[in-house]
C-alpha cells in the first residue's frame, strides 16, 4: 500500500512538472504571449521610479489577493458560480459601418463602446480606440478563457475608419488582443502604450516607427489633441514569468473644447483625485465597473467605488466600461451597470449606458440611459 502511494506521489509529481515546463515553452514560443523587453529598456524602466526588482510597482501598496488564495478564486469560478453570470441570449447592438462613424467636426466629442473597455473616442476631429478588444474568443488558450456573450461585434476591425491613436491600457488579454492588433496595424497611425507594452506590438510586427510606449505623466501632442499617460493601480503580465513586467495606465485626452478619461483597470485610490485636480473637469469619463471581487478589492473597483472615482476625476458624466462582453468574475454579469447606476442616482451624477454600437455626442441633446439590460 505504502509503496502504491508513493509511487502515485511521484507520478502525479512527474505530471505537474512536465505540465509546467509544457507550460512555460508554450508561453515562450507562442505569439500570443507577445514579446519581452529588452536589458537596456529595463534599466531605462528603473528611472521612472515605480520600477524595482524587475517589477513595475504601484503608487501605493497594493495586493493582488487580499482575501483567500488563487485557487479558491478558481474553484469559486469553476464550481460555485452565482445565478446569471452570463445574459440568457445575445445583447442588443446596433451594428455600425465605416460611414456612419467618421462625419466629425472637431468640436464634436463622440463615442462608441463595442462592449468590455474597447471604445472608439471621436475628439479633436481624431479617431482614438482605446484598448481594442474586438475578438470573440480571447487568449491563446480560448477554450479555457471566457468566450464572448455576443457571436458578432457592432463593427468588425477591418470595418473602421482610419486610427489615428490606438491607446493600450495594459497587457492582460481582455485589453491587448493579439488577433485585434494584427487585423488594425496597418490602418492605425500611432500606438501609445505603457512602459514594456511596445516590445509586445514590435513582437506581433507593429512597424517600430508607429509605436511609443509612455510612462505616467508623459504626454503626446496631436494637431488639435493632447494625449496624458496617467496613473492606474492594477498589475501586467501575459504568462507564468512576465508578472509586472509591463506597466499599466490611464488616459487623458484633451481637445481645444473637449476632455475624456479612461480609467483603464485598476483599484480605488488617490490618484482619482491628483487626476481630476490636474486634468479635470471632463465632459466624459470612461470608468472600470465590472469583473470585481471581494477577492482582490485592491486591483478591480466596486461599482461604487467606480462612482467615487468618477466624482474624484470631476466629470460631468460617468459612462461604466468593462461589463457588457465576458464573464471573469464571480458576480451577475449585470450587476455592475444595476449597481453604479443606482449609486449615480443617489449621488446625482449624470451617467449615461448605451447599447452595444450605439454612438453618443456628448453635449448635443439627452445621452442614453435606458436599462435596456433589464
Amino acid at each position: 500500500m505504502r509503496n502504491s502511494l508513493r509511487f502515485i506521489g511521484r507520478l502525479l509529481g512527474g505530471l505537474v512538472v512536465v505540465l509546467l515546463v509544457v507550460g512555460v515553452a508554450f508561453a515562450n514560443l507562442g505569439p500570443e504571449f507577445g514579446g519581452k523587453p529588452t536589458k537596456e529598456q529595463k534599466l531605462a524602466y528603473a528611472k521612472s521610479g515605480h520600477y524595482r526588482d524587475g517589477e513595475f510597482q504601484n503608487l501605493i501598496p497594493t495586493t493582488l489577493m487580499t482575501d483567500g488564495s488563487t485557487f479558491s478564486v478558481l474553484w469559486r469560478f469553476l464550481f460555485s458560480k452565482p445565478e446569471r453570470t452570463t445574459p440568457n441570449a445575445p445583447l442588443p447592438m446596433q451594428r455600425l459601418d465605416s460611414l456612419s462613424i467618421t462625419r466629425k467636426t472637431t468640436d464634436m466629442l463622440r463615442v462608441t463602446w463595442f462592449g468590455h473597455s474597447a471604445s472608439l473616442v471621436e475628439i479633436g476631429g481624431r479617431n482614438i480606440l482605446l484598448d481594442p478588444m474586438l475578438s470573440i474568443k480571447m487568449g491563446p488558450l480560448s477554450w479555457v478563457t471566457p468566450r464572448r456573450y455576443n457571436p458578432i461585434l457592432p463593427i468588425s476591425a477591418e470595418q473602421l475608419p482610419p486610427i489615428d491613436a490606438v491607446l493600450i491600457s495594459h497587457d492582460h488579454y481582455d485589453h491587448l488582443d493579439y488577433k485585434t492588433i494584427l487585423r488594425l496595424k496597418d490602418k492605425v497611425a500611432h500606438f501609445y502604450v505603457p512602459l514594456g507594452v511596445g516590445a509586445h506590438l514590435l513582437a506581433w510586427g507593429v512597424a517600430p516607427e508607429k509605436v511609443q510606449e509612455l510612462d505616467w505623466n508623459d504626454s503626446i501632442q496631436l494637431p488639435g489633441l493632447t494625449i496624458v499617460s496617467m496613473p492606474a493601480r492594477h498589475f501586467s503580465g501575459r504568462g507564468l514569468t512576465n508578472r509586472n513586467s509591463t506597466s499599466w495606465s490611464s488616459w487623458v485626452l484633451k481637445s481645444a473644447t473637449k476632455r475624456v478619461f479612461y480609467s483603464g483597470d485598476g483599484g480605488y485610490g488617490p490618484h482619482f483625485q491628483t487626476i481630476g485636480a490636474k486634468h479635470g473637469p471632463f465632459d466624459l469619463a470612461l470608468m472600470e465597473c465590472g469583473q470585481y471581487d471581494r477577492q482582490w478589492a485592491e486591483i478591480h473597483m466596486m461599482p461604487e467605488q467606480t462612482v467615487q472615482a468618477a466624482v474624484d476625476v470631476r466629470t460631468r458624466v460617468l459612462m461604466p466600461v468593462h461589463w457588457g462582453a465576458f464573464t471573469e468574475a464571480n458576480h451577475p454579469w449585470d450587476e455592475p451597470v444595476n449597481r453604479a447606476t443606482a449609486e449615480a442616482a443617489r449621488r446625482q451624477l449624470p451617467i449615461t449606458t448605451p447599447r452595444l454600437g450605439q454612438p453618443i455626442t456628448v453635449g448635443v441633446g439627452p445621452l442614453p440611459q435606458e436599462h435596456w439590460w433589464q
